[in-house]
């Protein structure tokens, strides 16, 4: 039996369609490349796929770009480059417009553009005026935003110095130091030392010596007086 005729339609199964395109496209490359070697032809193929995926086959030797030009070439009267290129040139006069009007407008603004505003009306330069003044408020308006931010920052840096200094002082007014241990002798260097390790050492000390005091008092005993070993930091 001989294979049925396959009618040309759209496939409408995409997965089928996919399939069906990367077989028939590598074929038709394969017949590309046999037309190429055998007969010495110079073959170029550019496809694009439904999700405009490129494939291209080029004869050996080859680029793209020699095969437009010979075909131009052959043409003769046939520019495939000169439409872009006239939309290109337009559109750059178009942004060369718009810079030089934008550079006339900071000249403006920054007051070098006396040659350009001796040629301006009397409307023209109000509105060049107002503008200036509407951009200093607006200038003004962020200064002063961002001076209020910085104000305001520092005021609470200050506040949290200020209630850190407070409990400090609270912690040390906690501490109740016996005339007994105030140091007289310059040369105790080791009681120096520990006194300037801070008030969280004090504090531990003067603690520590009213526990002493209640144990004492529990047992009926006589206090003893402390002597400059006795004074540890805990």
């Amino acid at each position: 039996m001989g294979r049925g005729k396959i009618e040309i339609k759209l496939i409408e199964n995409p997965t089928n369609r996919q399939v069906t395109y990367s077989k028939r496209r590598n074929g038709i490359f394969k017949k590309a490349h046999e037309l190429s070697v055998l007969c010495d032809a110079k073959v170029s193929l550019i496809m694009f796929s439904k999700n405009n995926k490129m494939h291209e086959y080029i004869s050996p030797g080859l680029s793209t770009k020699k095969i437009i030009d010979q075909y131009q070439k052959t043409l003769g009267d046939i520019d495939l480059w000169h439409s872009h290129y006239e939309k290109m040139l337009e559109n750059l006069k178009k942004l060369k417009d718009i810079n030089n009007k934008l550079r006339r407008q900071i000249r403006n603004r920054i007051g070098e553009g006396s040659l350009d505003m001796d040629d301006m009306s009397f409307q023209q330069l109000r509105t060049l005026e107002e503008d200036m003044v509407s951009a200093i408020a607006k200038i003004r308006e962020r200064k002063f935003h961002v001076i209020r931010t910085r104000t305001e920052t520092c005021r609470k840096k200050v506040r949290s110095l200020e209630q850190m200094n407070g409990n400090l002082l609270l912690e040390l007014e906690k501490c109740v130091i016996h005339p007994q241990f105030i140091l007289h002798d310059e040369g105790e260097q080791e009681s120096a030392v520990a006194l300037a390790n801070g008030a969280s050492n004090l504090y531990a000390f003067c603690h520590h010596h009213t526990h002493l005091n209640h144990h004492l008092h529990n047992h009926h005993a006589p206090p003893e007086p402390f002597k400059n070993d006795d004074l540890r930091l805990a």
